[in-house]
């Protein structure tokens, strides 16, 4: 629901940085890779209770993330590009989950629910994106993706700050898992809805 919002707020400085990025050699690919080890770092960090650790990590897996889109735009993006980026992404949010869960036993349900919740948002996405490439519609809401973003309640910033609530506040985890969760699943709805009208 953001992510179109501080779009016009934070493409500037990052296609600044990766124009800086760019002239150094490092390609898109290797920033992408280097963002998800970064946020299977932040779970690591997180399933141990370093919470101020993981939260740091986490901000920067998201800065490495939307730098990656910047730089292969002015090197040349790629559909692997594009690819590896969304598989990456969702690496990451699910190692956060699995993070909070590892940390704590009673974690573990309201992370089982986040991480289902994320599936069901997460297949809505991408069947979402399959269709409408397939009938060959284009949009711009979320910046220039690799393929079609179907917005929601749920999208890109809703879940960080889901994550850095849960990082500052690890004994309230549950209530922003639950909470978040339900956010999810009314996504969903709202793009099957969508699709529904669309499709």
């Amino acid at each position: 629901m953001l992510d179109s919002v501080l779009r016009p707020l934070i493409d500037p400085p990052l296609n600044r940085a990766a124009r800086l990025i760019a002239r150094s050699g490092v390609s898109a690919n290797a920033l992408t890779i280097a963002g998800a080890a970064v946020g299977i770092g932040a779970a690591a960090a997180i399933a141990s209770q370093r919470y101020g650790l993981g939260l740091a990590l986490v901000v920067l897996n998201r800065l490495l993330d939307g730098l990656d889109g910047p730089l292969a735009r002015l090197r040349g993006s790629t559909d692997f590009g594009g690819y590896l980026d969304i598989v990456c992404d969702f690496i990451f949010y699910a190692a956060i989950p699995l993070g909070f869960g590892l940390a704590e036993p009673a974690n573990r349900l309201p992370a089982l629910v986040l991480l289902a919740s994320f599936l069901g948002a997460g297949t809505s996405f991408l069947a979402y994106a399959i269709i409408a490439a397939k009938r060959g519609m284009e949009t711009r809401a979320q910046g220039d993706k690799s393929f079609f973003f179907a917005g929601g309640l749920a999208e890109g910033t809703e879940t960080i700050v889901a994550f850095v609530l849960a990082c500052l506040w690890p004994g309230h985890f549950a209530v922003i898992a639950y909470t978040y969760a339900a956010i999810c699943a009314l996504t969903v709805l709202g793009r099957i809805a969508s699709a529904r009208r669309r499709f």
